[in-house]
């Protein structure tokens, strides 16, 4: 009797951890688009004098405060896209490792552990929502023709 009653024990534990992991992701998901959305892209697009003052030390200028604010901002957005979710969090830890360079070559390394420490679960994400990347080429490649 316990032999039949172990694998649907087992499937209900799978299936909870399933749907537990899946929670955990998009609460992980959520919170790096609050993050990139709101901490990170917000001061730029707002021009707030700590951006300002950063981008012309690096001697970039608003244009490129602007531009990459606005990456960030699109890539928070597209976190929470299901079909975009894979693709925004592979640029956007693109993104990183560009902040992780200049944080090591114009900062000294002040705050070089941020973007590394964001590329982590930026990664799980990329991976583990890498499904959505057909969706999305089958999408792109129907372009504007309706089915």
């Amino acid at each position: 009797m316990s032999e039949t009653a172990a694998p649907s024990t087992s499937a209900a534990t799978s299936a909870t951890r399933g749907r537990f992991a899946r929670i955990a992701l998009r609460s992980v998901q959520v919170l790096l688009a609050l993050f990139f959305g709101i901490a990170s892209a917000l001061p730029k697009l707002i021009a707030h004098p700590s951006a300002v003052e950063s981008f012309d030390r690096m001697g970039w200028g608003s244009a490129a405060m602007y531009a990459i604010g606005a990456l960030e901002l699109a890539g928070a957005v597209a976190l929470l896209v299901p079909v975009l979710q894979s693709v925004a969090a592979m640029a956007l830890s693109a993104l990183m490792v560009g902040a992780f360079i200049v944080q090591l070559t114009v900062f000294d390394g002040q705050n070089a552990a941020t973007p590394l420490i964001l590329i982590v679960p930026l990664a799980l994400i990329a991976w583990t929502r890498r499904a959505h990347n057909r969706d999305l080429v089958a999408l792109l490649r129907r372009g504007g023709r309706r089915s």
